[in-house]
């Protein structure tokens, strides 16, 4: 017997009127739940997305425990890097720390590519265990976008300016051209085979793009996300685009080949389809909101929920990842009232 999939995510994105707001939240899977924090007393991180029975239990728990309309897979932004020869190890407390970072036209040229099936296999054993015998929703997949990547690539780890990364930028255009079409090589691999797994969404996560201009995103970051979205296009799904403080860069990304624009809570959903993006938009609740009174929850939401409805082609979200301080009984109870407030509408 062949599972019935909720489809309402995927209705939305593609701008189809739904029977109401479909919901799923960033970093819904991980620190916020008490299940994943008794696991990685036993697992790292490593660990974890690398067993995919472990890693398909933590990616469809918030589905099971929340009633969201779509999962997405867990694990990190750097997953695919060692496939094309980049020392990355996530540091407790720091983040990913690169040991060889970017300095030269001729690191870039040393990078290698990633074939998938051998290099991250158990990527797609997870997503396929997902689709095939555990999921009623949408399974999203993801990767970061090339800024975000060459930003801790250069940087050597997490940046609170991205001086280093700019700069490169700025002063190595010929070598940045090349580190951007590498790791857009790398993204389309990457992205496809999660799509050919099994995976029915894809987000690309430009976390930290909000750091550059719209003047420079044109020139050295646009055309590698065009060939990038250009590329998944032809898989048929679904792409959503993101990135924090970036609201400035909307309407750069109106004009690519994606469905969906996700925005944080720094520009509103009736500023962006004044500004004309015409795409659907995922958003945008600050995730600080969650630790305040279900009063303010609730008055808050119901003001982005009215806005995200008055055209159709809207999927509510948070405007970033949530929190390890929020309790797993608020999204539950948030999910439930976006879909009884949406219902009735």
């Amino acid at each position: 017997m062949t599972r019935r999939i909720n489809d309402t995510f995927l209705r939305a994105c593609r701008g189809e009127k739904t029977d109401y707001v479909p919901v799923w939240y960033m970093r819904q899977a991980g620190r916020s739940q008490p299940e994943y924090r008794a696991l990685k007393e036993k697992y790292s991180l490593f660990e974890i997305t690398h067993e995919p029975e472990l890693c398909a239990y933590v990616t469809r728990l918030p589905v099971e425990q929340y009633g969201v309309d779509a999962a997405i897979l867990y694990k990190d932004i750097m997953t695919p890097l060692p496939a094309i020869g980049v020392d990355v190890e996530i540091q407790g407390g720091i983040g990913p720390v690169i040991a060889n970072p970017i300095r030269s036209l001729q690191d870039v040229e040393r990078l290698g590519e990633i074939d998938p099936e051998h290099d991250v296999p158990y990527v797609l054993e997870t997503i396929r265990l997902l689709v095939n015998e555990q999921l009623d929703v949408p399974l999203i997949g993801f990767a970061g976008a090339p800024f975000t990547l060459a930003s801790y690539m250069i940087e050597g780890g997490p940046s609170k300016n991205y001086h280093k990364t700019k700069a490169f930028m700025y002063a190595e255009p010929k070598a940045w051209f090349a580190l951007m079409d590498k790791l857009a090589e790398m993204t389309i691999r990457y992205v496809r085979s999660q799509i050919q797994a099994g995976a029915s969404a894809v987000q690309i996560f430009d976390s930290w793009v909000g750091a550059v201009n719209a003047d420079d995103y044109r020139v050295f970051i646009k055309p590698a996300m065009a060939r990038i979205f250009a590329a998944l296009r032809e898989e048929g799904v679904p792409l959503i685009m993101f990135g924090v403080g970036a609201g400035h860069l909307a309407r750069e990304w109106n004009d690519l080949p994606l469905d969906v624009i996700g925005l944080d809570w720094r520009l509103s959903i009736r500023e962006a389809r004044r500004q004309g993006i015409v795409k659907a938009i995922q958003g945008n609740l600050d995730p600080a909101v969650l630790l305040a009174p279900w009063n303010v929850i609730e008055e808050r939401v119901k003001r982005i929920l009215d806005e995200g409805m008055e055209q159709p082609g809207y999927i509510f979200n948070l405007g970033h990842g949530i929190f390890p301080d929020v309790q797993p009984a608020t999204l539950k109870r948030l999910t439930a009232f976006i879909h009884e407030y949406t219902s009735a509408k």
